[in-house]
């Protein structure tokens, strides 16, 4: 019987218990190489500097050219070798009447001239106008410009090298216009056609000849509207000096 038993077990089939399936070994992870950085973009290149005395040159050559204002005007309007230009929205030319030979000259535009591209605009303008009709002038009579045509940034003044570069324009309107008197307002003005570091008291109401081109042109100095604006009580002084003026274009004419 025992023997029986022993023979069934073995027999009976062996069963293995299956084992787990093995795992697929892991492959190293892959890092993807970060993307390379793009090479900045290549600068523009800006416009090579122009040496003070090469720009000089220019402008004298541009200014001389000009055979009448409107050419002037012209070549005024394209010369871009004076740093002013390029912060400045509007290159102020002289406008009025040149065949009245009288020119009214400021120093350079203000923000209000700027914005409207013509000289003496907004209240300093105002107050002009206002001056000159007190001596029977008005602006279709007379030409108004600058010395200088750019307004410099935050109305700083501008430097010697501006202020060589923009000479030959502002000499070649008075060659141009041919004017009998010159009234210069400001400062600035009357220190650079009089060749003097005195204060616009020291200078105004005292007639000077101003040589351009050959030519003596009798000029006056008086203080800037703007000037009055902020100080009225000068505006006694600039009334003696508009009653000279008027005076002198008056004994011009009759000649």
């Amino acid at each position: 019987m025992k023997a029986a038993r022993q023979g069934a077990r073995a027999a009976q089939p062996r069963v293995e218990t299956p084992q787990p399936a093995a795992r697929p070994a892991q492959q190293p992870e892959r890092r993807q190489a970060a993307p390379k950085a793009a090479a900045p973009a290549a600068k523009p290149r800006s416009a090579p500097a122009i040496p003070d005395e090469q720009a000089v040159e220019q402008a004298r050559f541009a200014a001389e050219s000009a055979r009448s204002l409107s050419e002037l005007k012209t070549a005024l309007e394209a010369f871009n070798s004076c740093n002013l230009k390029n912060s400045a929205r509007s290159t102020i030319f002289a406008s009025g009447a040149p065949e009245g030979r009288i020119m009214v000259i400021g120093p350079m535009p203000s923000a209000d001239d700027d914005r409207e591209g013509a000289p003496f605009a907004g209240r300093t303008g105002l107050l002009l106008d206002k001056m000159l009709a007190a001596i029977g002038l008005k602006r279709n009579d007379i030409l108004l410009t600058n010395v200088i045509p750019w307004r410099p940034p935050g109305n700083r003044a501008p430097s010697a090298p501006e202020i060589e570069i923009c000479r030959p324009f502002i000499e070649r309107q008075i060659t141009l216009a041919e004017p009998q008197a010159l009234l210069l307002l400001g400062n600035f003005t009357a220190r650079h056609f009089f060749g003097s570091n005195e204060t616009i008291h020291g200078l105004r109401g005292q007639w000077r000849d101003v040589t351009i081109s050959g030519r003596a042109i009798p000029a006056i100095a008086s203080l800037h509207p703007q000037e009055l604006l902020t100080a009225p009580i000068n505006k006694r002084l600039a009334w003696n000096d508009l009653l000279a003026f008027r005076t002198r274009i008056d004994a011009e004419a009759r000649g």
